[in-house]
C-alpha cells in the first residue's frame, strides 16, 4: 500500500519529479563522462604502445630486460611454444628483435630503436598498416624499413629516401645496413613516433647476425585485462633460463604514473560527488518545503509519521532508480561520441602532454563498467541523502506543518 501511494505521488507533481530525476540523470552522465575521459587517455596510450611495441606480455631470456643485450637472445623450441599456446588466454606468439642503432640521413643522425617484426603476424595483431601515413606497409621479403613519422621529420627524410643504420650485432658483430624507407608510420605515443624504425624480422636477423634467434616473443592475449594472472600461471613452465613479464613489469614508470593520476582522479571524483550531493540535497529540501502543508494534513487525519516518512523515502528511491538508469543509458552515446571523435589538444597543451609520452588527444573509454559503477554510486548517494526527509518527517508537527 505504501509503495503504491509513493508511486502515485510521483505523478501528482510531474515538474517536481522531473527536476529530481534530472538531477540524478545529469549527475550520472557527468561522473561517467569524467571517468570515461580519464580512463580513455590511458587506454589509448597503453593500447598504442603495449599493443604494438612491447606487447601486453613477453617471454625472453632471464636478464634481457635489464641489460637489453642481443647476447641474451633466444630460440624457443616447439615444445616451449606449445606450452605457451596451450594456455586458454594465449592466442599466438610474435617474434621480435629489439635493439638500438644510430640512424643517419645525409647530414643528420639520431639514436633510434629498431624493432624486427613479422609483418603479416603483426598486421593480424595490431593492424600496423593502418598507421602508415606515407608510403606502404612491409612484407616479410622486403629489404626496406618503416620509420616513425617524428623520426622522419627530424632526419628530414620521407618514403623513398635511404637511411643508414649502424650498431652492434650478436656477440659483438658489426651491424651496418642501408635501407630504403618504404613508409612512414605514426604512433599514438610521441616517444615511439620519434624513435622507432621497423624492419622485417628476417632482415633484422641478417643485419644483427642473429639467424634463428629473437630477443623475445610477444604473447598475444585473448583478454589483455588478465595479463598478470596469465603471466603468473605461465611462470616456471619454461624453465629458469626464461622469464615472462607483463607490460606492468616492463613499464613500472608508466604504472606509477597511472596509479598517481588515478588517486588524483578519485580525489576529483569525491569533490564532484560532494557538489552533486548538495544539488540533490537542495532538491529534496525544495520538495519538503513545497509539500509541508500536505504532510501536516496527512498526519492530522491519522497517518502514522513513520509510514509517511517511509512513503517519501520510497518516492526518492524510485526517482533515483529512474534517474540513474536514464543517466547510464544517456551516458553511453555521450561517451561514444568522444570515443569516435577524440578531441585534439592545442599546440601549447600538445607539447606539454607529449613530454610524458602521451598522444595529444582526449579520447573517452566505452567500458560499460564505468556507466554501471557511477550509476550505482549516484543511486546510493541519492538514497542516502533521502534519509534526511525520513528523519525530518519522523518528528513532524502537524499543526506547524499546516500553518507553513
Amino acid at each position: 500500500m505504501t509503495s503504491r501511494l509513493a508511486w502515485r505521488n510521483l505523478w501528482r507533481n510531474k515538474r517536481r519529479s522531473a527536476i529530481t530525476m534530472a538531477m540524478v540523470f545529469l549527475a550520472v552522465i557527468l561522473s561517467s563522462l569524467m571517468m570515461s575521459l580519464k580512463d580513455g587517455i590511458y587506454d589509448n596510450m597503453i593500447s598504442s604502445t603495449m599493443g604494438t611495441f612491447t606487447g601486453y606480455a613477453q617471454v625472453h631470456a632471464k636478464g634481457y630486460w635489464d641489460d637489453k643485450s642481443l647476447d641474451l637472445s633466444l630460440a624457443l623450441s616447439d615444445e616451449q611454444q606449445q606450452k605457451l599456446l596451450s594456455h586458454p588466454n594465449v592466442t599466438g606468439l610474435l617474434p621480435r628483435i629489439q635493439t638500438g642503432v644510430l640512424a643517419a640521413s645525409d647530414s643528420i643522425t639520431r639514436f633510434s630503436m629498431v624493432v624486427g617484426i613479422n609483418p603479416e603476424l603483426e598486421e593480424e595483431n595490431a593492424q600496423l598498416s593502418e598507421r602508415v601515413s606515407t608510403g606502404s606497409y612491409l612484407t616479410s621479403e622486403d629489404q626496406a624499413i618503416l620509420v616513425g613519422a617524428g623520426l622522419a621529420d627530424y632526419l628530414e627524410v620521407t618514403a623513398g629516401d635511404t637511411l643508414v643504420m649502424l650498431g652492434q650485432g650478436y656477440h659483438g658483430a658489426n651491424a651496418a645496413g642501408k635501407y630504403v624507407i618504404k613508409g612512414l608510420i605514426h604512433f599514438g605515443s610521441p616517444e615511439l613516433s620519434n624513435r622507432l624504425i621497423i624492419l622485417p624480422i628476417k632482415e633484422a636477423q641478417w643485419l644483427f647476425n642473429m639467424e634463428g634467434l629473437n630477443t623475445g616473443m610477444i604473447i598475444r592475449l585473448r583478454n589483455p585485462d588478465k595479463v598478470e594472472k596469465t603471466c603468473r600461471e605461465l611462470a616456471g613452465s619454461l624453465g629458469h633460463e626464461l622469464e615472462i613479464m607483463s607490460w606492468q613489469d616492463m613499464n613500472p614508470e608508466l604504472v606509477r604514473m597511472i596509479e598517481t593520476d588515478t588517486i588524483e582522479g578519485y580525489v576529483f571524483m569525491v569533490i564532484l560527488y560532494i557538489v552533486i550531493s548538495f544539488g540533490l540535497f537542495g532538491t529534496m529540501l525544495m520538495m519538503l518545503a513545497e509539500r509541508s502543508h500536505e504532510f501536516g494534513v496527512l498526519v492530522a487525519i491519522g497517518m502514522r509519521r513513520i509510514r509517511l516518512a517511509t512513503m517519501v523515502w520510497m518516492e526518492m528511491c524510485i526517482l533515483s532508480v529512474m534517474g540513474a538508469i536514464a543517466g547510464m543509458v544517456g551516458a553511453v552515446p555521450v561517451c561514444a561520441w568522444f570515443y569516435y571523435n577524440p578531441i585534439s589538444l592545442g599546440d601549447e597543451m600538445k607539447d606539454m602532454v607529449e613530454e610524458y609520452g602521451i598522444e595529444a588527444v582526449i579520447q573517452s573509454s566505452i567500458n560499460p563498467t564505468i556507466f554501471l559503477q557511477h550509476g550505482v554510486i549516484v543511486f546510493f548517494l541519492s538514497t542516502l541523502i533521502a534519509i534526511y526527509p525520513l528523519i525530518k518527517l519522523s518528528g513532524l508537527s502537524a499543526i506547524k506543518a499546516m500553518k507553513s
